[in-house]
């Protein structure tokens, strides 16, 4: 595969530049997710987006060392996002989690540290499972997800001390609403940076995005393909795809475009970055080629029309279905 990308930045309050296109890497097998994170780099990728939760990032460290030590780029170059998990949401646990994200990343700093749901889980410390994933004992006769009682207020303040002690370049948030977002704004000196939220033409968010375009808060879309995402997870049916609707099809044929760029142009056009995930080299290319074509006033309108207010990541529907515990954070 010789095809390589260029992809353009958006810049953040303050002025940082950030990739509008990057790799998701949740759900890429940790067999998988160096040889991915690598060849994503070597075709042109600089935005890597990970998490605690997703299990690989000692993985994701070795592709990014072998892509360093071939000098496809420098760490400068890159933008590299995790996120902090449930668990370690007290004031005590947030540094000790972002020193272990670092440790198996084999880096000095992140871009980028999101919360990554407004959910606080009771701890579970790392000689006892990492990561620790949803459940406080998955052994137990009837195992549940278990709330802690620490507000975001002190997460946030924790947060703030990583990037005082140049941890992370800058924080922000993942999954949260317009009330908690307000509440983080009003609470501190210092609003989140970036919004990480589920949104793509089934769930568009309009209200959401307006208010962080207000504020100077830049959102990034993950699952920017909808229902793709959710289907091995038996959490969307086929009939949900957004790609095989026919005002998506019918654009796509009519500009020589694949439907999955019709979508994730669609996204970037909104003005957000999108984060799609893939461990195909050619789709790594198909994905970021995005730049030279345009959406008309019309195909936007008619992608929006599809928005069904359809939220495929709702721990307040998979936390019951799954881990026994109803723990909704969308009314």
């Amino acid at each position: 595969m010789s095809s390589t990308v260029s992809i353009p930045t958006v810049s953040l309050a303050g002025g940082a530049a950030m990739p509008q296109i990057g790799l998701g890497l949740w759900k890429i097998g940790r067999d998988t997710v160096a040889d991915a994170v690598h060849e994503a780099i070597r075709i042109g990728y600089r935005h890597l987006d990970g998490a605690c939760d997703y299990g690989n990032e000692r993985e994701v460290g070795e592709g990014i060392r072998r892509a360093l030590d071939e000098g496809l780029c420098t760490r400068e170059e890159l933008w590299v996002t995790s996120k902090l998990w449930n668990t370690f949401h007290a004031k005590e646990h947030v540094l000790p989690a972002i020193g272990r994200t670092l440790d198996d990343l084999g880096l000095e700093y992140l871009d980028l540290y999101l919360i990554h749901f407004p959910i606080a889980l009771r701890y579970v410390p790392f000689e006892t499972r990492y990561p620790p994933e949803w459940l406080y004992d998955p052994e137990a006769e009837m195992p549940m997800m278990e709330a802690a009682s620490v507000p975001h207020a002190e997460t946030w303040k924790a947060m703030e001390a990583l990037q005082e002690a140049g941890l992370t370049r800058h924080i922000g948030v993942s999954n949260f609403n317009v009330s908690l977002l307000r509440d983080l704004i009003n609470g501190s000196g210092t609003p989140p940076a970036v919004l990480q939220v589920e949104m793509h033409p089934f769930l568009t968010q309009e209200k959401l995005l307006r208010f962080c375009a207000e504020q100077d808060i830049h959102v990034t879309a993950y699952s920017p393909l909808g229902a793709l995402s959710y289907l091995e997870l038996s959490m969307a049916d086929a009939s949900e795809a957004v790609i095989a609707q026919p005002s998506v099809i019918d654009i796509a044929e009519r500009l020589g475009r694949t439907p999955a760029q019709v979508v994730l142009r669609w996204g970037i056009q909104r003005g957000t970055s999108i984060i799609p995930k893939t461990s195909k080299p050619a789709r790594l290319v198909e994905n970021a080629q995005l730049f030279d074509f345009e959406l008309g006033s019309d195909d936007m309108r008619a992608i929006s029309a599809l928005n069904a207010n359809r939220r495929f990541n709702d721990p307040g529907v998979f936390g019951e279905a799954a881990f026994n515990t109803f723990m909704p954070i969308y009314e």
